[in-house]
């Protein structure tokens, strides 16, 4: 029988809205069994098609079509690298596969409302996906962000309640407020790591039922490593791999609280944190960073934060492969780029770069990067 499990390992019903244990930590879902090739549905071109690995029954299903997302096979360096192209996804974000899934939980449970925080796509993809549902939602966003990044949210009938101060200072006025509204939370909620599980589901089945050697993703919160984390250990598990692709993740080097980690380094050396392009992976205290760190480390992957001049080159580079990638996005590309640099990827191995969101949802930054002098 499925479970919620906190850190202290007690269990919780997986048939309930809780978002955080009784100890206050994060819950993940006990694992599910893997869907052997044949329990595909591939008249689905959604994420739904894995439904056999997923908690949430298809009747109850809250979805536009999301996953499935194209793969392209390109050349970098002399690497051969797939891309994962996430901003095919509704909302176009990655973010789209978690919030179907938790708020198809939700849903199923009878919840009228939801209230999430998020300054950019995880605000957009739940005000979706709750509009799809028929639920009220309630997005509660920095008050300095630009109109820009939330009208998306705005246009699917979300409310948006600006509040002063940090990131942080948002996250916990949002907590303050899951008293009385439910908590739909992609950082939090353990159904959005189930459906973020499936972008590995969809690199196993596009690579001919086979896991590559290296999946390189960006992290803020670290969703993409959890979620490929569980779907290889359920392909593990079910004897469907026959290894685990090594983690690689990028960071913002003054937000790289999971890669500082994973390397033993004192985030406070770096001094004080200062904003950067990358503004969807600037996540000073990550909320699941043990399980993230054990992730990576579990798949013997590795961490690295990147630089401002790096994260731009990037931009630049994939935009040069016709790839109009926003910088939070392009922060796989930069890590990508030191990986094969330093050895860690070789040329003859197979490897995914998850590319999370488009450039067209980060117009003031994308001018930024574009309109400042090539880095020296």
């Amino acid at each position: 029988m499925t479970h919620l499990l906190d850190r202290s390992g007690r269990r919780y019903p997986a048939n309930d809205a809780r978002w955080r244990g009784d100890d206050g930590s994060p819950l993940m879902m006990t694992p599910l069994r893997a869907p052997a090739p044949d329990e595909i549905v591939g008249s689905d071109r959604s994420l739904w098609r894995y439904r056999a690995a997923l908690p949430v029954a298809p009747e109850h299903a809250v979805s536009l079509g999301e996953g499935m997302t194209p793969m392209l096979t390109q050349d970098w360096g002399g690497h051969r690298v797939h891309v994962k192209l996430e901003w095919f996804n509704p909302t176009s974000s990655f973010k789209d596969r978690g919030v179907s899934v938790m708020i198809s939980h939700l849903r199923s449970l009878g919840v009228p409302a939801v209230l999430e925080h998020s300054s950019g796509n995880g605000g957009s993809s739940v005000a979706a996906y709750a509009a799809a549902a028929g639920m009220r939602a309630r997005i509660v966003v920095p008050a300095a962000t630009s109109p820009a990044k939330i009208l998306q949210a705005r246009a699917f009938g979300a409310q948006l309640q600006p509040v002063e101060g940090s990131r942080d200072d948002v996250a916990d006025e949002a907590v303050r407020q899951s008293a009385s509204t439910c908590y739909a939370s992609h950082n939090w909620q353990p159904y959005f790591l189930q459906g973020i599980k499936t972008i590995a589901y969809e690199m196993w089945e596009a690579l001919g039922f086979t896991a590559p050697d290296n999946v390189v993703v960006v992290a803020g919160a670290g969703s993409l490593v959890l979620g490929c984390d569980i779907a290889f250990s359920e392909l593990l598990d079910a004897g469907l791999i026959s290894r685990r692709p090594r983690l690689l993740v990028g960071q913002p080097e003054h937000w790289a609280t999971i890669a500082d980690t994973v390397n033993g380094v004192d985030p406070t050396t770096r001094g004080p944190r200062v904003p950067t392009v990358a503004e969807g992976a600037s996540i000073a205290r990550p909320v699941r960073l043990p399980e993230v760190v054990d992730a990576i480390r579990r798949s013997a992957g590795a961490a690295v934060a990147v630089t401002e001049d790096e994260i731009t080159s990037a931009v630049r580079a994939l935009a040069a492969r016709g790839l109009y990638a926003e910088p939070s996005s392009a922060v796989a590309a930069a890590a990508f780029h030191r990986f094969a640099a330093d050895g860690t990827i070789g040329p003859d191995q197979t490897t995914v770069v998850v590319l999370t969101g488009t450039g067209l949802k980060a117009i003031d930054a994308m001018a930024r990067v574009l309109d400042a002098p090539e880095p020296a």
